[in-house]
C-alpha cells in the first residue's frame, strides 16, 4: 500500500497514522534531493524520522487531475523536514493539508483597496496550516540545489514564520534574548535589499524577497540550503542568524 492510499485510507478516522520509515524511501530521496545525499548518516537517521512524523501528520491531496505518488509526497516531505531536522516535537504542529497542483496554479488575490484579481502561482502558504505547491516546481527546486530557488523550502519557511500567528519575517525563536537582534538583522537586510531591487542590483538574494520582511525571510532561507557560501560571503550576520535557528550549517554539506 503506497503512502497516498493510506492517508487517504485512514487520515479522515483519525490525525495520525502509525506509518514506519521504508526503505525504499531512500532512493526516492536520494534521486530527487541532492542535498540529502549529501547527509552524513546521522543526519539521515534524524531526518528519516522527521519525514515519518510529517507524512504520518500532513494530509495530501493531488488537485487539477494529479494523481499523487510516494515519490511526490516523499520529495515535498523531505525538503520541509531540511528545515526541522533538529527541531523538538512534530515537524509542523500547525501544518494540516499539503495541496499539490501540476504545475501553475490561480488565485484570487485582494488588494489593499478591495478589489480582486487573478494571479498565477507556483506555491502558498496559509495560516491555517495549508501548504498549496506546483508539483513540477517542486521538482525542478529540489533537484536543482545551487540556484537559491526552491518553492518547498520558501512556503515551509512561510509556515514557520506564522506559527505564532504572523507571517512578519520574525518566527518563533529558540530564546527571547535572540528576538533583538534578529529583528535588527532582517529589517537592516530587507532594507538593503530594497535598495538594491530599486537599483535593479544583482545580489545572492532574489528581488522579490523586497516585497516585505516576510518574502525577505522565505528567500534567505532559500539561499541559506542552496547558496550557504555566497549568504555567508555577502551576509554574514544574516547567515549567523540562519544558521542559529535553523541548527544547521548547510555549507557542511558542499
Amino acid at each position: 500500500m503506497t503512502i497516498w492510499e493510506q492517508l487517504k485510507a485512514f487520515f479522515v478516522k483519525t490525525p495520525t497514522i502509525d506509518i514506519a520509515f521504508k526503505d525504499e524511501w531512500v532512493a526516492y530521496l536520494e534521486n530527487n534531493l541532492p542535498l540529502y545525499a549529501r547527509f552524513p548518516q546521522e543526519l539521515r537517521l534524524r531526518i528519516h524520522e522527521k519525514i515519518r512524523q510529517f507524512v504520518a501528520t500532513t494530509f495530501f491531496e493531488g488537485c487539477n487531475g494529479l494523481e499523487l505518488t510516494d515519490e511526490m509526497i516523499l520529495t515535498v516531505a523531505g525538503q520541509a523536514c531540511m528545515l526541522v531536522i533538529n527541531r523538538e516535537g512534530r515537524p509542523y504542529p500547525n501544518l494540516n493539508t499539503v495541496l499539490l497542483y501540476p504545475s501553475t496554479f490561480s488565485s484570487r488575490v485582494t488588494n489593499s483597496m478591495g478589489g480582486t484579481s487573478t494571479q498565477h502561482r507556483l506555491g502558498e502558504s496559509w495560516s491555517n496550516g495549508t501548504v498549496i505547491l506546483a508539483w513540477d516546481s517542486v521538482e525542478h527546486g529540489a533537484r536543482n540545489v545551487f540556484d537559491g530557488h526552491n518553492v518547498t523550502l520558501h512556503e515551509f519557511a512561510h509556515q514557520l514564520d506564522s506559527e505564532l500567528g504572523s507571517t512578519d519575517g520574525v518566527p518563533r525563536l529558540h530564546d527571547k534574548a535572540t528576538y533583538h537582534i534578529w529583528g535588527q538583522v532582517i529589517h537592516d537586510g530587507y532594507q538593503e535589499l530594497v535598495n538594491h531591487a530599486e537599483r535593479r542590483r544583482k545580489t545572492v538574494l532574489d528581488p522579490y524577497g523586497a516585497t516585505n520582511p516576510a518574502e525577505y525571510f522565505a528567500v534567505a532561507t532559500e539561499a541559506f540550503f542552496e547558496k550557504p557560501k555566497q549568504l555567508l560571503k555577502k551576509r554574514p550576520e544574516l547567515y549567523a542568524q540562519l544558521k542559529g535557528y535553523y541548527l544547521l550549517d548547510p555549507i557542511e554539506w558542499f
